[in-house]
């Protein structure tokens, strides 16, 4: 076991009304360049699915709090599998909230939130972090958890660690969480970025430009040059990514904004960091989502049909207790060792899942900058396009009803930012409840995950077990 606590960042985060153990969730991570067959194939499910509302911002209220909605897509998660939450002895959640956004300084804790939730010793818990110890405490009935992992990073880590967890035994039905608040102000625009100068490593990056996609942005400068590609070409994939958003009901723009756009609103869109422009960046919102993975015989007689897990594998390396992103060689990744990453990472997951590449079905792949989703499925190799072929490919039908979906969910440019969108879809896909989003074509296997190159966790899902 190995020990984290810091990850979550309260003084006495054990108290006498826990009885779990915590790890780090990176310990489950298989990054290895050398990975097999993942020794788990098949024997891990997901079972159920859950979300909270969105908002663009949080409106201050108790019941609408990113604890409260987190608490909400656990219920609903639950729910959705027909598990009771005392058979839960799992617990996996990303420990950070934030989509960027500061809380005002100066701003106290909303009476309402502590009268109205059990607190921990961090007056932040549930507003701008999450711990074990706020959930379990504020879900009495989970007092059975005996198992908890916090990831720092992203929901594909947390989801990677229970899936992991329940394959090695820790733990047979494992809920994992993960909860977005988005406060007062501008994406970015506090704390050490607000200042007149900035310090540390920061300085080599967003003291250069500012806006968080610059990094992506020069790589994909480089490689519109190298394969003599336009910008213009991503307007299909960004128009093709908003209407599966807008068919997906827990989404924001389904709830709040339900206009698609075309591939002139995407080509005459403002640049935030030339060639990324405003629709290249996904939109920071308030919300929560939250899954159910369980044991693949536990599954069988919960209330959808089970989708199994063939395996697992993304990129980047653990330092102690830690995930470390790949080391580029420079200030910042060139799109050659993107590329590589990619690559690298797509080999290792379908070696691990034991199939090949024209198994898959349909794909769901990171593209909070649009920009990462070319890198990506170049990296897999989707429906056999090589690198500097993805926007000749996204001129031909990548709709969900032709012979090669990408994308079905909408991802995060078509939902906004929450980093889930396309996991839920990948499992409501297999189990053939997607609604209007579910693909012509039968879909058997699909991937999800990310976020980004350099850091990831990428799973492959299936209708049977292999």
């Amino acid at each position: 076991m190995i020990s984290d606590q810091s990850a979550f960042d309260l003084p006495n985060p054990r108290g006498p009304f826990v009885n779990f153990e915590t790890y780090s969730a990176p310990s489950f991570y298989r990054m290895e360049e050398d990975l097999k067959l993942w020794e788990h194939r098949g024997r891990v499910a997901a079972a159920g699915v859950g979300h909270a509302p969105t908002l663009r911002r949080w409106d201050w209220q108790a019941q609408s709090s990113v604890g409260a909605w987190s608490l909400l897509a656990i219920h609903n998660a639950l729910e959705d599998a027909g598990i009771s939450p005392s058979e839960v002895d799992g617990l996996t959640m990303v420990a950070d909230t934030s989509t960027g956004a500061f809380w005002p300084e100066g701003r106290e804790v909303p009476a309402e939130f502590l009268k109205t939730f059990k607190s921990t010793k961090d007056q932040w818990d549930g507003l701008t972090k999450l711990s074990p110890e706020w959930i379990i405490k504020n879900i009495p009935e989970f007092s059975n958890v005996k198992f908890a992992s916090v990831a720092s990073f992203c929901v594909s880590h947390a989801l990677t660690a229970a899936i992991q967890a329940v394959g090695d035994g820790l733990c047979k039905v494992c809920v994992v969480v993960k909860g977005w608040s988005n406060f007062e102000g501008r994406y970015r625009h506090g704390g050490a970025l607000a200042q007149d100068t900035v310090s540390g490593p920061r300085k080599w990056i967003h003291g250069m430009a500012g806006p968080a996609c610059y990094p992506t942005a020069m790589q994909f400068q480089r490689y519109l040059d190298k394969y003599n590609k336009t910008h213009d070409m991503m307007a299909p994939f960004v128009v093709n990514s908003r209407k599966n958003g807008l068919l997906f009901p827990e989404g924001y723009f389904a709830q709040h904004r339900p206009d698609p756009i075309t591939e002139d609103d995407y080509n005459n869109a403002r640049w935030i960091a030339k060639p990324a422009n405003l629709l290249d960046n996904d939109l920071p919102i308030h919300t929560a989502g939250a899954y159910v993975i369980t044991t693949a015989e536990r599954a069988k007689d919960t209330r959808h049909k089970p989708v199994y897990v063939l395996g697992h594998a993304g990129k980047g390396w653990i330092n102690g207790q830690t995930q470390v992103a790949a080391r580029p060689r420079g200030m910042i990744d060139s799109l050659e060792e993107i590329e590589e990453y990619c690559s690298s990472t797509a080999g290792r997951l379908l070696t691990s899942a034991g199939i090949s590449v024209e198994d898959v079905s349909f794909e769901n792949m990171y593209d909070g900058f649009t920009l990462f989703h070319v890198f990506h499925i170049e990296g897999l190799g989707y429906a056999g396009i090589k690198r500097g072929e993805a926007l000749d490919f996204f001129q031909t039908d990548i709709s969900i009803h032709g012979p090669n979906p990408v994308s079905p969910s909408g991802g995060n440019v078509g939902g906004g930012r929450s980093r889930f969108w396309m996991h839920t879809d990948s499992i409501q896909q297999i189990q053939g409840r997607a609604g209007a989003r579910q693909i012509s074509k039968p879909a058997e296997i699909g991937i999800s995950g990310g976020p980004v190159p350099q850091n990831s966790s990428f799973l492959v899902w299936s209708a049977t077990p292999g």
